[in-house]
């Protein structure tokens, strides 16, 4: 409840700043315009978990897939399991919680945590409820699951190990929470015999996975400014590993290449992002907290190419397929851009209400789910040249206030 006040007092204070200030204009999102597809979208199925009267928390109830299934949650406490190929329901279960943070999917389990500190695991072929157990907080991502644990964050700045068995707590480990801090945590990684996880004090920390030894903590941008909004540099996005090399950003901070197995920092570029960046074929790819979609080379940060057409949107984090880097947006707008250039390719409609977690990409589906619960899956294939269509062009704006890209 502590760190739910501070973030409303948080949000209450930016929008105050921004309704008083005469001197500073509010920015408006990026108007959509026609656009000469060279992708045509087809929607291949739609499904829901139960959020229509749920209050839209910015939740990071995000989607998982195996070969087989998609998982979904609501914060009302439903979970159910959809046919990847078709979306008809496999199962659903009715948990009554407060979900807030999920899916999560292996070990034939399906984890999902809630806003008042528990862990429900269900079973991943029929939706029974296997074990819950009581955690220090709010659960506010999806946790990771291994052979050897349970992984998650809370917000009171912990990492947790439970057993994969029954859920009992195998070790946790803490970082110190700052006065203020964004809505959100980051999910812990598993690299090699590592847990990585971003924190809110803008630092990145590499725990033994056997017992929750600090292996290396790295501060990826000091806390700098002189108000306590200004010091904001949270860590909220999962770091992305390849080989030996880390990658994270942070807000008001920067995005950053690190070794493995010390935590060195090799690069380091100012950047804010609290959606955070994929990796992939050696580029990184990431949404700035202002809406930009920015395309960096993995060894040296240098900037490919850079995306404005969707700025001051609420942009979701992004996901890649083959030839595609795909983001979704505050009006439910799915944007597809080229991986090559970052121009925009193709657009789809997965209804009128914000997309704030990832899209997934399983086999040649897109999955998205909005913040009232309503999933899309979108299968893509070019157009010829000859037939490309306009998109249609976005609904009126939103209030300014609405708009905001907090979390």
């Amino acid at each position: 409840m502590r760190h739910l006040q501070r973030w409303v007092w948080i949000t209450a204070l930016v929008l105050g700043i921004a309704a008083c200030s005469k001197d500073k204009s509010i920015d408006e999102p990026a108007k959509l315009t026609p656009l000469a597809a060279t992708l045509r979208v087809d929607r291949t199925w739609s499904a829901s978990v139960d959020d229509k009267k749920a209050v839209a928390l910015r939740l990071g109830l995000s989607l998982s897939a195996d070969d087989s299934h998609v998982y979904a949650a609501g914060h009302r406490g439903d979970v159910a399991a959809f046919d990847l190929a078709s979306g008809h329901t496999v199962w659903r279960t009715r948990t009554k919680a407060p979900l807030s943070g999920g899916t999560a999917t292996g070990q034939g389990l399906v984890v999902v945590g809630t806003s008042d500190g528990r862990l429900f695991a269900l079973d991943a072929a029929n939706g029974a409820v296997r074990w819950s157990v009581h955690v220090s907080g709010e659960v506010l991502a999806p946790a990771v699951i291994s052979e050897r644990l349970i992984a998650l964050r809370t917000v009171d700045g912990r990492l947790h190990a439970l057993s994969v068995s029954d859920g009992h707590e195998l070790w946790s480990y803490e970082q110190q929470v700052p006065k203020l801090s964004l809505r959100g945590t980051s999910r812990p990684v598993i690299a090699g015999d590592v847990l990585l996880c971003g924190f809110d004090n803008g630092k990145v920390a590499a725990v033994n996975m056997s017992d929750g030894s600090m292996q290396w903590e790295a501060i990826i941008t000091p806390p700098h400014g002189r108000t306590e909004l200004e010091r904001l540099d949270d860590v909220d996005s999962p770091v992305s590993v390849s080989g030996h090399d880390v990658y994270t950003v942070g807000f008001q901070g920067r995005v950053a290449m690190l070794a493995l197995d010390t935590g060195q920092i090799w690069w380091a570029h100012d950047a804010s992002s609290y959606r955070g960046l994929t990796f992939d074929a050696d580029v990184l790819y990431m949404v700035s907290a202002d809406g930009e979609v920015v395309a960096l080379r993995a060894r040296t940060g240098a900037e490919i190419w850079r995306q404005k057409a969707l700025l001051y949107r609420g942009l979701s984090a992004a996901a890649v397929t083959d030839d595609y880097v795909v983001t979704a947006d505050f009006q439910g707008y799915v944007h597809w851009l080229d991986k090559a250039t970052g121009d925009l390719a193709g657009r789809a409609v997965s209804g009128k209400v914000r997309v704030s977690n990832a899209p997934v990409v399983a086999g040649n589906k897109v999955l998205v789910i909005n913040d009232r619960g309503q999933i899309s899956a979108f299968s893509v294939r070019p157009v010829a040249t000859a037939n490309k269509r306009s998109a249609p062009a976005t609904p009126p704006a939103t209030p300014p206030a609405a708009q905001e890209p907090s979390k």
